[in-house]
C-alpha cells in the first residue's frame, strides 16, 4: 500500500519562520517608535492618575454631604463644621479641611501633572491654597448632578491665567491652559463621576447650563 504525503507549498510558513518574522517586526516597531513615546506615556499615566484623584475628591464630598443633609462644605456655615464663609470669600482650602477625615490624605489635591505646586503633609499646619490642584464648584448640588464640584484649575479667561478666588463663567471666555493635559481638563460632578473636557465640550457645558456659575480657585 502506497501512503501518499502532502508536500507544503512554498508559500507557506513553519512556526519557527513566523515566529522569526514576528520578531524582526517587533524590532521595527521598536525602532521606528516616535522618540516622544516616553513623554506620552507619562502624560497618560498622569491624566489617569489625575482622574483617579477627583474621584476620591467626588467620593469625600458626597460622604461628606451624607452626613450633613446632603449639602457640601460651601453651603454650611463654619459654626456647624462647613466652609460657606470662606467659599464665599474665594478661599478653598478650608473647605477641603472641612473633609479632611473624609479625604484621608491632603496628596489627592494635587495633580500630578501639576508642576507648579506640591502636595502638603497635612491638613493643619502644611495646608494653603498653594497645596491644591483643583478648583471647587461653588454652586454645586446634589439636586443638579451634572453640575461641577471639583476639577483642573488651570483655566485661561479672556486669553489670560486665572488668579486664585471666585471664576464667574458667565459672560467670560474661559478656556483650558496647555499645562498639564494638553488644552483639556478632568472635571468631577455632583454625580461622582469624572470627566476629561476639551475646550469645545467646556464651551458647550456653559450653554448647555451644566456647569455651575462660579468656582472658587486656589
Amino acid at each position: 500500500m502506497e501512503i501518499q504525503t502532502t508536500k507544503r507549498g512554498r508559500g507557506a510558513f513553519s512556526l519557527t519562520e513566523l515566529l522569526v518574522v514576528i520578531g524582526v517586526v517587533a524590532v521595527l516597531a521598536a525602532m521606528l517608535l516616535p522618540a516622544n513615546s516616553g513623554p506620552r506615556r507619562k502624560w497618560v499615566a498622569q491624566r489617569i492618575n489625575c482622574i483617579n484623584n477627583l474621584k476620591q475628591d467626588a467620593l469625600a464630598s458626597k460622604l461628606w454631604a451624607n452626613d450633613n443633609g446632603g449639602k457640601y462644605p460651601m453651603e454650611i456655615s463654619f459654626a456647624n463644621r462647613g466652609a460657606m464663609e470662606f467659599a464665599e470669600r474665594g478661599i478653598a482650602c478650608p473647605i477641603f479641611q472641612a473633609m479632611s477625615n473624609e479625604l484621608s490624605t491632603p496628596r489627592i489635591l494635587i495633580c500630578p501633572a501639576d508642576e507648579k505646586h506640591f502636595p502638603a503633609t497635612n491638613f493643619t499646619t502644611d495646608f494653603n491654597n498653594s497645596k491644591i490642584s483643583y478648583f471647587v464648584g461653588l454652586n454645586a448640588s446634589e439636586a443638579n448632578p451634572q453640575s461641577f464640584l471639583a476639577g483642573d484649575d488651570n483655566f485661561a479667561i479672556n486669553g489670560k491665567p486665572v488668579q486664585s478666588g471666585i471664576l464667574n463663567l458667565q459672560g467670560n471666555r474661559v478656556e483650558w491652559t496647555n499645562e498639564r493635559h494638553h488644552r483639556a481638563g478632568n472635571i468631577a460632578l455632583a454625580d461622582g463621576s469624572v470627566q476629561q473636557i476639551n475646550n469645545e465640550s467646556l464651551e458647550k457645558s456653559f450653554e448647555t447650563g451644566a456647569a455651575t456659575n462660579r468656582l472658587v480657585i486656589p
